[in-house]
């Protein structure tokens, strides 16, 4: 299931994606961020963050860098101002 996902992500990023204009609000674009969260934490998890993150990429946000965190969590990665 989780080679699946990845291919079918990958393929979305090769075909539908490098063919339309940038428009993701976050760093790094919600398809990766949900190829990442899929590769760390398996397919449900992984699902689950990706979903998150693209309910998060809305006008009423700002958008910002907002990484995969090392723990699962649908929350956004809270990053430290100091590196951390």
């Amino acid at each position: 299931m989780q080679a699946l996902l990845i291919k079918l992500i990958r393929a979305y990023q090769s075909g539908i994606s490098a063919h339309t204009p940038p428009t993701c609000r976050y760093q790094p674009t919600c398809s990766h961020y949900t190829l990442t969260a899929i590769e760390r934490f398996g397919s449900l998890r992984g699902l689950i963050m990706g979903g998150a993150r693209i309910l998060r990429c809305n006008p009423l946000v700002s958008g910002g860098f907002d990484p995969v965190p090392n723990h699962f969590s649908v929350r956004r990665n809270q990053m430290k101002e100091n590196g951390g």
